[in-house]
C-alpha cells in the first residue's frame, strides 16, 4: 500500500516520508508538499528508490 507519512515535530520540523512507492515515484509523490512547504533543509533516499517497479512486485509477492 502506498502511503504518504508527514510528522510535524514541536520545532517546527516537517518530515515527510513515502512509503510503498520504487524509484523516483516517491519524488513525484512529495512533490506536491515540499512546493506547499517552501524548502526542503535535507533529503535521504531509502533503498526503495533504487528499486524498479519489477523488483518491488517481486518483493511483495505480486
Amino acid at each position: 500500500m502506498k502511503q504518504i507519512l508527514a510528522t510535524f515535530g514541536p520545532d517546527g520540523e516537517i518530515r515527510i516520508e513515502a512509503a510503498g512507492f520504487t524509484g523516483s515515484d516517491c519524488l513525484e509523490a512529495t512533490r506536491f508538499l515540499e512546493e506547499a512547504l517552501g524548502r526542503v533543509d535535507a533529503q535521504s533516499l531509502t533503498t526503495d528508490y533504487y528499486q524498479t517497479s519489477n523488483e518491488g512486485r517481486l518483493q511483495q509477492g505480486q
